[in-house]
């Protein structure tokens, strides 16, 4: 049978690796994850007091170690229910770990029981293991990390399955009173589950907030953080894989190039904190009026982009009016704005570029006939005036 001692000193080890690699994702803000190292910090802890409290664990080992282990459950969870963003701490738990721990109190120093000891701790255990695994599955995102929740559930979930039956032994009468380190059946099951299943759910943890990093990452670089538009970059991505996806299946296709109106003035009168919050302001006012399949992405400074999907000409006219109107009768910190733009449709021989280059084209001519208005480009040749489309 595997010494006690050695079984005990490789889950210090995990404990402390999971700590190690866990801590490397502390400076990245993901949520959680301090908890997370400070839960296998206590786990750790407590191992080593079982070490130096040996064989012959006094009052105070017994205690100590019981109530560092429950802490470190409740750590986890709350961890986990932070990374998820729910809210951490909640107060029954709380209520009930006290509980838990006076009770421990009393059966250690007042009336020792070892069986009752043996009941509260696995009842503590169990439930933290299997809010775990509740938490990481309902939680689950639908792409990317579902295998690392799945992990963290599989492995909580065996542990709780374990304490359960040691939960049934002791009511049985089948448990003997062992110390800490006693070589045993269970003693050795029970670390051997820990040494198993604690660095599984770390694995699992450590998984989850790499893809959120990942995912942080890829946001960053497709959404404009000021104004939550696409960035140019991902608005040309998109729309040209849009581009094929519609032509593929026959259906129209416009796109409308839309500025801000006199915006340098807003920023030489009001300051540039106010011209950044009317770009916000504009960006949702524009994203609340598309409809689903349409992209909006912003192409630099107050210059933004729409792709409207299944719209010709005429109809992407309209939806850009109606945009138009929109911002005009908004206002954001007292300051109002209008928006002037260039409508083209998208014919099948066109390069998104060059239907741009029209929609752009026109853009600049309702700029010089008097902003606030929308201009439509001909689709019968690019090098063709533009025309002023209904404005009021």
């Amino acid at each position: 049978m595997p010494s006690a001692f050695a079984l005990l000193g490789i889950l210090i080890v995990s404990c402390l690796m999971s700590v190690a690699v866990l801590g490397s994702l502390v400076r990245t803000t993901a949520p959680g994850v301090s908890r997370w190292c400070v839960g296998y910090g206590l786990l750790a802890v407590s191992s080593c007091w079982i070490l130096v409290g040996g064989m012959g664990a006094g009052a105070i080992t017994i205690i100590g170690v019981s109530f560092t282990t429950l802490a470190a459950v409740l750590v986890l969870v709350q961890g986990t229910r932070q990374f998820f963003g729910l809210q951490p701490v909640r107060r029954d738990e709380c209520i009930a770990l006290i509980v838990v721990c006076a009770a421990l109190l009393y059966f250690t120093c007042i009336s020792p029981n070892v069986d009752a000891r043996g009941v509260l701790i696995s009842i503590g255990l169990i439930y933290g293991r299997i809010v775990l695994g509740v938490l990481a599955l309902r939680h689950a995102p639908r792409e990317g990390s579902r295998y690392a929740c799945r992990l963290i559930a599989a492995a909580a979930w065996l542990g709780a399955l374990v304490y359960a039956a040691r939960i049934v032994v002791i009511l049985l009468g089948k448990a003997p009173t062992l110390s800490f380190l006693q070589p045993s059946p269970w003693n050795v099951a029970l670390l051997g589950l820990a040494i198993v299943s604690l660095p599984c759910i770390s694995t699992g943890m450590v998984m989850l907030a790499h893809d959120q990093i990942l995912r942080r990452m890829e946001k960053l670089a497709t959404i404009d953080e000021l104004t939550g538009a696409l960035t140019r970059r991902a608005f040309m991505e998109k729309a040209h894989a849009r581009l094929v996806e519609l032509r593929e299946r026959g259906a129209l296709m416009s796109i409308a190039v839309l500025d801000i109106d006199k915006f340098k003035s807003v920023n030489d009168s009001f300051g540039h904190a106010v011209g950044d919050r009317l770009l916000a302001h504009v960006s949702a006012v524009v994203s609340a009026h598309l409809r689903p399949g349409d992209l909006f992405g912003r192409l630099g400074g107050e210059e933004f982009a729409v792709l409207f999907a299944r719209a010709g000409q005429h109809d992407a006219v309209a939806m850009t009016n109606a945009l138009r109107i929109a911002v005009e009768r908004s206002a954001a910190d007292g300051v109002s704005c209008t928006l002037s733009a260039g409508v083209g449709g998208v014919m099948y021989a066109d390069t998104l570029e060059s239907a741009m280059v029209r929609a752009d084209a026109a853009l600049y001519v309702a700029k010089a006939a008097g902003r606030n208005r929308v201009i439509v480009s001909s689709q019968d040749d690019e090098s063709a005036s533009p025309r002023i489309a209904e404005s009021r």
